[in-house]
């Protein structure tokens, strides 16, 4: 399958697997964790540990996920990976407790992350040039079938079931995604146990002797996680506190989320190969403040569905573009800059939703949602400085060498 932006072949859409099992993981627990605080009898602080206890499993995955693709290759790496999220997935599901919960969420992070950043590294080696689209449709994908979850819960939420079924269906999809990529032929981007790391040469439209855009991709990488993970743990509290609206239908608006972050995607993804993306990336920013100010403001169920919509239009293309941008600034060390958007990624995940519950606890979550537009901001200027320091190309990404091009 193949289209004029990037060729969509067997390797393609394999690597989209894991970002499916991710986003339906993220969408269908995420605006479970109002509902299991009140099941556990436990405070927002405590309940937004979950967010800490991914950020661990993502520090322990930007450690392990660069000496398990040489050591096993990137198959195998996503095969054992896909294995790990089945687990914890399982064991989130079946936790009593808070402990049990929190220990099962550091098994299916560490799994997730590894799978993850195993793939954007082998998408930016299989596409080269067009990694941008690449990168942004896997996203679009993920976040495509997540949106789902959040129905999921809503509807099991309301017929009595309570928010577990919704999660478990994760393990059913990581050992669904495990079976797919394993069947995949080793070579071109799905590399071998002990390739070497030098497998990309730089594309001339990125300055490469700067680490200006690389810290400032860092940024707006960060921003971006913070955004979206503050805003999917605590949508669901937030519509109950602003509009009365039951459990099932809070947990349900946070969908409207996912919805906009889906169809961005497959609008910027394509688009990113005429306009330069990080221009695209400071946009979107600024799309997200304003969708936020809808959310923030509503009074009623609807309402607040239409500003997770429009700030799911901005949310959708920060993430995908961030990584985009910033894998373009290390050519030939692509596994090593995603290990580090992994850690740094993960250090986000456990400050962000930790500190807004704490904060939630303290002035309530409609006050605390206020470091939503801050943080958007800081994405923002990044973005712009980042696009600054860099040659403009429409598309940044890294280029194959002819000696491991995939065969299409």
């Amino acid at each position: 399958m193949s289209s004029e932006g990037f060729p969509r072949d067997r390797m393609t859409i394999a690597f989209y697997g894991p970002f499916v099992v991710w986003g339906w993981l993220l969408y269908s627990f995420n605006p479970s964790v109002p509902l299991l605080a009140d099941e556990l009898g436990i405070s927002a602080a405590q309940a937004g540990l979950h967010g800490t206890a991914m950020a661990v499993g993502a520090i322990v995955a930007s450690l392990a996920t660069p000496r398990l693709v040489r050591a096993r290759g990137r198959r195998g790496a996503i095969v054992l990976a896909s294995a790990l999220v089945a687990v914890g997935a399982c064991g989130i599901v079946a936790a009593p407790g808070l402990a049990w919960s929190l220990g099962a969420m550091v098994v299916v992070s560490l799994g997730g992350n590894v799978a993850i950043s195993s793939t954007q590294a082998g998408l930016a080696l299989q596409h080269g040039s067009k990694a941008s689209a690449a990168l942004t449709e896997g996203n679009g994908v993920g976040s495509s079938v997540g949106l789902l979850g959040p129905l999921a819960v809503g509807a099991c939420v309301a017929v009595g079931w309570g928010w577990r079924p919704a999660v478990a269906v994760t393990a059913v999809l990581a050992l669904a995604t495990a079976v797919v990529v394993a069947r995949i032929p080793v070579g071109g981007a799905m590399t071998p146990p002990h390739a070497p790391d030098t497998v990309v040469a730089p594309r001339s439209g990125v300055q490469t002797g700067s680490r200006v855009p690389t810290w400032c991709f860092l940024v707006t990488l960060v921003a971006a996680i913070l955004m979206e993970f503050a805003t999917t743990y605590w949508a669901t509290g937030l519509v109950i506190e602003q509009t009365g609206a039951g459990a099932g239908i809070a947990a349900a608006t946070t969908a409207g989320l996912v919805a906009g972050m889906s169809a961005i995607r497959f609008v910027v993804g394509p688009l990113s190969l005429r306009v330069p993306p990080a221009m695209l990336l400071a946009v979107a920013f600024v799309v997200a403040i304003g969708g936020w100010a809808i959310l923030w403001t509503a009074t009623t169920p609807w309402v607040a569905m239409v500003g997770l919509v429009v700030a799911g239009f901005g949310y959708g293309a920060t993430y995908p573009l961030s990584i985009a941008l910033l894998l373009a600034t290390a050519p030939g060390r692509a596994d090593a800059m995603q290990a580090r958007a992994t850690l740094v990624g993960g250090l986000a995940i456990g400050v962000g939703p930790f500190a807004l519950g704490a904060l939630s606890d303290v002035v309530g979550t409609h006050q605390a949602f206020l470091v939503v537009p801050v943080v958007a901001v800081a994405g923002a200027v990044g973005a712009v400085l980042g696009g600054r320091a860099i040659r403009v190309r429409p598309v940044p990404a890294v280029e194959l060498e002819p000696g491991v091009a995939a065969d299409r």
